[in-house]
């Protein structure tokens, strides 16, 4: 059976390759995507020198970072943000969320920041396929929406946007999700954004060719194969 250190060495190698093709001068960071994983393999990656890594439920976030506290992890939040857990998130100081995917949401967290007087790392979620199955604002009010959080969340430090690339089989419909949002991204450079979140384990190479520069990726690193 392949290890993880194996498994883990073959993606970074084909980010390299995508990355090198895209532009030498192009910065790729990885976000394992530990949400089916136990400690034990998170540990593992860990000691490989993997050192971010992302849960989509705030409650395995807690249990994971609570039993991992001795390691320096750089914990991200990928999931769909519930307005109850936006104090227990809160409380667990993430080191960025990718999901925030309307101004109401922002607001809510917006508040919550204020009370604790602190502030957050976030990513605007765009739903850049027009998919029902996906959260995040439309690609249409994408920028108004970014303004209005810049302008009316100060406790929140928007740093980009983050797409899910479209639920297809067509290489082109997957493509043209992650166009979309690299576009958006480009207009909104010149107010801060820094960070395209765009990738998972079935089509990150295509968001690397699309300017991707932030991955989450799980399934193919944390699978077990032979």
């Amino acid at each position: 059976m392949q290890g993880l250190r194996e498994k883990l060495d073959f993606v970074l190698q084909k980010i390299e390759r995508a990355r090198i093709a895209y532009s030498r001068h192009h910065i790729i960071k990885l976000v394992a995507v530990s949400k089916y994983s136990e400690v034990e393999k998170i540990t593992e990656l860990y000691h490989c020198g993997q050192r971010a890594f992302g849960e989509n439920k705030v409650q395995d976030l807690r249990d994971k970072k609570q039993e991992m506290a001795f390691f320096p992890i750089e914990w991200h939040f990928i999931g769909n943000l519930q307005r109850n857990k936006i104090n227990l998130l809160l409380d667990l100081n993430p080191f960025l969320i990718h999901s925030v995917d309307s101004l109401e949401l922002a607001q809510e967290i917006e508040k919550k920041c204020a009370l604790q007087n602190k502030s957050v790392r976030i990513l605007l979620q765009v739903n850049s396929s027009y998919e029902e199955s996906k959260s995040g604002v439309s690609p249409e009010e994408c920028v108004e929406v970014y303004h209005q959080i810049l302008q009316k969340c100060p406790h929140l430090k928007l740093e980009g946007l983050m797409c899910m690339g479209a639920h297809s089989i067509k290489i082109d419909a997957i493509e043209k999700s992650f166009k979309i949002t690299k576009d958006l991204f480009d207009s909104l450079q010149s107010v801060g954004a820094k960070t395209l979140s765009m990738g998972m384990s079935n089509d990150y190479e295509i968001a690397i060719a699309n300017g991707a520069n932030l991955l989450r990726i799980g399934s193919e690193i944390f699978k077990s194969s032979f």
